[in-house]
């Protein structure tokens, strides 16, 4: 069953009360006779384990082996793709001076 917190607009007396979903509402205080009110706060929640974030449910063999093959090959590409583009750019300057 929840916990409800009431606070009374008269004497601002906070009161707790546990109740079920259907139970009504207090409306009186029982110091004052004042109207009481719900109290809404931030709920304590905390998320402990594995499952709770979009990539944990992710199976492993389907997001580690695509990265894996990928980054192996740019990298053994990579060198050559620097040299081929430091080349051309040395190689571009003269002939767009020569134009």
């Amino acid at each position: 069953m929840p916990t409800y917190e009431y606070e009374c607009q008269s004497c601002h007396e906070r009161v707790e009360a546990v109740q079920k979903f259907h139970d009504p509402a207090l409306t009186t205080c029982e110091l004052c006779g004042g109207d009481l009110r719900k109290v809404f706060s931030a709920v304590g929640i905390v998320f402990k384990g594995s499952g709770f974030y979009k990539n944990d449910s992710r199976g492993t063999s389907k997001s580690s082996t695509p990265p894996a093959s990928t980054p192996s090959t740019e990298s053994s590409s990579t060198p050559s793709a620097t040299a081929a583009s430091s080349a051309p750019a040395a190689s571009s300057a003269p002939a767009a001076s020569s134009d």
